[in-house]
This record gives structure tokens, C-alpha cells and sequence, in this order.
């Protein structure tokens, strides 16, 4: 019998704090409350969870700074709900680690399928992983949910990690945007590069943090990338 999954809600609005514990539940998990950065934080620090749905604006500790902090310390995914519409907030917050980003007001029925999107795809994605896939140095455990490079532990978002995945199980196809972003996200592609080209950039960035001598993910022009041999 599978355990149900936690969801830890930061917000500090206590009506908007219960209705998307509402939310959660009505889909079947089981809804934590924050009304701090602070008080999220201790949350964060002492058990796992599922899921996090962050407000950017909080006493104690600002949305970003938790942001940065949850990513650092792990890979649960993480669905931004905030007041603030402004196009670098949502940009600088996909590319910190947030994996959606929602504005408020908000549709219920909106959030409501965005949280289920997520829980599948970050689920689904670990159920057909093989345990372990190598490139070179990378090392990727899908039953740990690790990467170490160089011998060294790396720590990627949820997104980051089933992009590498991606490319690892298949490290000599080259995949245009629009397969990762519809193997990844599991949805539509669109037309929108940057959503792609942020996880893409973070991820480079970890892997050449982590061992600044080898490249691991070629670009091939025109067409998309590829692990590199």
C-alpha cells in the first residue's frame, strides 16, 4: 500500500493557507502548514516532502531565500503561489529551482490540476528510472535520488534531475527543446524556450561547478542537445 504524500504549504495568509489545504486534500494528500519562512524552515529540516507550495512574500525569511535553501538541501519539487506577476521574478525563481509558478488571485480548479501535474510527473518520472545511469563521471541513483560528479554530490532540482536522466538513458540522441520540455514536464510544447533554457543553464552550471575540466551536454545547433562523448 503506497504511503500518501506530504505537502508543505508556506503562506502566511491563513485563509489562503486553508484553502489550499483544501486543495491538497481534495487530491489526496496530506496538507503541513507554515505561516513563516522561519517556522517552514524547521518543517523543511526534519522530515522529506512530496511537495512545497511557497508564497514569495513572508515574515522571518523571504520566498526566495527558502527557495534557495529547499533546493540546496534537496530535490522536493516546488510550486511558487505569489501575489507578484513580474516577468524576473517568475524567471528568477524557475531559475533558483522552482518547478511551476502560479499568480495570485488564483483558480482553484487551476491550482488544484497544477499540483496533481507536478506529483505525477515527478513521481512518474522516478517510477521508470533505472537505479543507476553513468556518463563519464556522473553517477545518477534514482533510488537515492543522487548525483555525484567527480565524485562529488551534486544537488539538482527535480526538473534538473529528470532532464539529466533524459539525456543520460538515451546519452546519443540529440533532443530538441520541445522533447525535453514535453519529456520533462509532460505537457504541450509551446514555443516557450526559456522555460527550458533556464533548468538547461542550471544544470550546466552544476555539472561544470562540480568538475570544471569535462563538458557534459553538447549543443548541436539548429537541433537540440545531447550528452557529450
Amino acid at each position: 500500500m503506497r504511503l500518501k504524500q506530504n505537502v508543505l504549504i508556506i503562506e502566511d495568509d491563513n485563509a489562503i493557507n486553508k484553502l489550499l489545504s483544501d486543495i491538497v486534500k481534495e487530491n489526496g494528500y496530506i496538507p503541513h502548514s507554515a505561516y513563516s519562512g522561519t517556522e517552514a524552515m524547521l518543517y523543511f529540516n526534519h522530515q522529506h516532502w512530496d511537495l512545497i507550495l511557497l508564497d514569495m512574500m513572508l515574515p522571518g525569511m523571504s520566498g526566495e531565500e527558502i527557495l534557495k535553501n529547499i533546493t540546496a538541501e534537496g530535490t522536493s519539487p516546488v510550486i511558487i503561489i505569489s501575489a507578484r506577476e513580474e516577468q524576473e521574478v517568475k524567471v528568477r525563481s524557475l531559475k533558483i529551482g522552482a518547478d511551476d509558478y502560479i499568480t495570485k488571485p488564483f483558480d482553484i480548479e487551476e491550482v488544484s490540476a497544477r499540483i496533481g501535474a507536478v506529483m505525477r510527473r515527478f513521481h512518474r518520472s522516478a517510477a521508470v528510472i533505472p537505479d543507476i545511469l553513468t556518463h563519464k563521471d556522473i553517477v545518477l541513483d534514482m533510488d537515492a535520488k543522487t548525483v555525484r560528479v567527480n565524485d562529488k554530490k551534486l544537488t539538482l532540482t527535480a526538473r534538473e534531475f529528470t532532464i539529466l536522466y533524459t539525456l543520460m538513458k538515451n546519452p546519443d540522441k540529440v533532443f530538441s527543446k520541445a522533447n525535453i520540455f514535453e519529456s520533462v514536464w509532460h505537457e504541450i510544447f509551446q514555443g516557450d524556450d526559456n522555460t527550458v533554457n533556464v533548468h538547461m543553464s542550471n544544470l550546466r552550471n552544476k555539472l561544470a561547478s562540480a568538475n570544471n575540466k569535462a563538458d557534459y551536454i553538447e549543443t548541436v545547433w539548429g537541433m537540440g542537445y545531447k550528452m557529450k562523448n
